[in-house]
């Protein structure tokens, strides 16, 4: 267009040059005849320069609609020049609104942890003279006052000398990644407590075993009359809740599997709800039915689940009140989202407290998400990492002023003929064992707290301090006639064979090995599921002599039980 409008200018200038010149007629009527056609050009030169720029114009505004950013442009007074559909949805306001207002008017920032206004990003573009980006934790305060995170940059606008003609800032909706990076972020913590627990528990678990073991052959030595008696009841007690404060830690990390058993949660409710409200101001009505379906579950796993639920609801009523426990057989006849269809036993914890607001009921599971001011906000978080690993689902409904109810679902099992023969022998289990027994563990003083106990029982225990070693002891047992009845391996044994390793080699020589898996801790699913690998039977450190009498009759005389009643 500046060509254009140059030739018309050259051409006035001409015709007034014609104006008292003295030429011959012909010659002017010919000069004004070509200055014409060059008239009539440069208008075509003109408007086609028109054509293309409205052209150019139509592509930029729909490139900008385009854009998936929020795009705002200014002029070198910081006056809204053009702004994109998204900047619209953004800020709240509409172009045509915005076009001509100042930028601080449209564009409100501030600083999410000082809530501070930020800079204005024209005037440090226009300050530096080069691209800016904004500042972190930048939030954009819309026109309806709500409160988006943002990022990106702005840019100066140039014309071809260089000179500065405007400032282009481009921004984008940011909330939900920096949402995300958080969550990211408290996963990351979680995994890393897990790990550290992890190490710690093996070796807390196994002092814990020492303690634990000791105290219960002490209460089988001493008169349930005596005070010495009772003494060690309070011992024992205190010992296996240090044993589940280890086992809370546990539950993030991949050695949290639960090691399933069946059985009922109806002592298990009732257990629970006594000890965790002992000496509150709240009361507890327990309902259960007679005929209440089995489950496959870990009791210190889904006692815990059951303690943070009440705990939660014992807090929702300061000043004290009634908490409704229960369970119920239930049948989902079809597909819901995080239940298939099939029988549940469903666990209900109601309340009678303040309540949760709507807006907080899709994150009460959140890590770290809590409204109260004492507490972690993982008590909720654990129970329902509990229950998603036992294969249910937990739901909740709540009402301001009114209370709060929580839905636990946990898959009904059901006995079937070999379960029949396990719960009677388990009965006709004598209290004094007969045959050898192999115990493979680092720790010296379990070695000997285990032979000691069992070698009281009646067994013949010997006892190895790796994989190596055992593999050793067992095939001299059996290549003199005398091999062992039954093996307890440790699954975790540093700079040296384990016993998810030792049992492979076991099952080698001797395919009808029965071996017993014992841990405090383990990075993979042994303990969770240890037939998959070849074990009879597990106990979890650190246990009482109960515990692990009960397992190894079970695996002795049980098995042979199962055998000769194979069809």
């Amino acid at each position: 267009p500046i060509h254009a409008i140059q030739r018309i200018s050259d051409f006035a200038r001409r015709l007034n040059e014609f104006k008292g010149m003295q030429i011959p007629v012909m010659r002017r009527s010919i000069e004004i005849e070509q200055l014409g056609e060059s008239l009539n050009y440069a208008s075509l030169e003109l408007y086609s320069t028109e054509r293309q720029l409205i052209e150019e114009r139509e592509r930029l505004a729909v490139t900008l609609v385009s854009i998936g950013d929020g795009v705002i442009v200014t002029n070198t007074e910081g006056r809204i020049v053009l702004i994109n559909r998204v900047a619209e949805e953004l800020t709240g306001w509409t172009s045509q609104e915005a076009e001509g207002k100042l930028l601080t008017e449209i564009f409100c920032i501030i600083n999410e942890e000082t809530r501070e206004i930020s800079e204005n990003p024209v005037e440090k573009v226009l300050r530096d003279g080069k691209i800016v980006g904004l500042a972190n934790h930048t939030a954009l305060i819309s026109r309806n006052g709500r409160e988006r995170s943002i990022g990106d940059s702005g840019a100066p606008i140039k014309d071809k000398s260089g000179k500065i003609m405007g400032v282009a800032l481009v921004f984008r909706d940011i909330t939900e990644k920096n949402r995300m990076e958080a969550e990211l972020l408290k996963t990351q913590k979680l995994e890393s407590l897990g790990i550290l627990a992890g190490g710690i528990a093996h070796d807390f678990n196994n002092i814990l075993t020492v303690v634990l073991g000791n105290i219960s052959v002490a209460k089988r030595l001493s008169n349930s009359e005596d005070e010495i008696y009772e003494r060690l009841k309070i011992a024992e007690k205190a010992t296996l809740k240090a044993r589940e404060l280890t086992q809370q830690l546990l539950i993030f990390s991949k050695g949290g599997a639960p090691v399933m058993k069946r059985g009922s949660v109806g002592n298990l409710l009732r257990e629970t709800a006594s000890f965790t409200l002992r000496g509150s101001n709240v009361k507890c009505d327990v309902f259960i039915p007679d005929k209440l379906w089995q489950v496959e579950m870990d009791e210190g796993q889904m006692s815990q689940v059951i303690q943070n639920l009440i705990i939660n609801a014992q807090q929702a009523m300061p000043e004290g009140g009634l908490i409704t426990l229960w369970a119920e057989n239930i049948t989902i006849e079809n597909d819901i989202p995080n239940l298939q269809r099939g029988n549940y036993v469903m666990i209900g914890v109601e309340d009678k407290g303040s309540g949760i607001p709507e807006k907080h009921l899709p994150l009460i599971f959140d890590p770290y998400f809590t409204t109260k001011e004492k507490g972690s906000g993982l008590g909720l978080t654990i129970a329902h990492s509990i229950i998603k690993k036992h294969g249910g689902n937990i739901t909740v409904k709540s009402k301001i002023d009114a209370g709060t109810t929580f839905y636990v679902y946990i898959p009904a099992s059901y006995n079937n003929k070999e379960d029949v023969i396990i719960e009677k022998r388990i009965q006709e289990i004598t209290s004094k064992g007969t045959g050898r027994i192999l115990i493979m563990d680092d720790e010296e003083y379990i070695r000997e707290l285990v032979t000691n106990t069992l070698t009281h029982c009646g067994y013949n225990v010997e006892s190895a301090s790796n994989g190596e070693e055992a593999i050793e002891l067992y095939k001299k047992a059996k290549k003199s006639g005398h091999a062992f009845d039954a093996v307890i391996l440790d699954i975790t044994v540093p700079g040296g064979m384990g016993g998810k390793e030792t049992i492979k080699k076991l099952m080698e020589i001797d395919p009808d090995v029965k071996a017993i898996v014992s841990s405090g801790y383990s990075n993979d699913a042994v303990m969770a599921e240890f037939w998959k690998h070849g074990f009879k039977g597990v106990v979890t450190k650190p246990y009482k002599v109960e515990e692990l009498y009960e397992v190894l009759q079970g695996v002795i005389t049980i098995n042979d039980s199962l055998a000769k009643n194979k069809p």
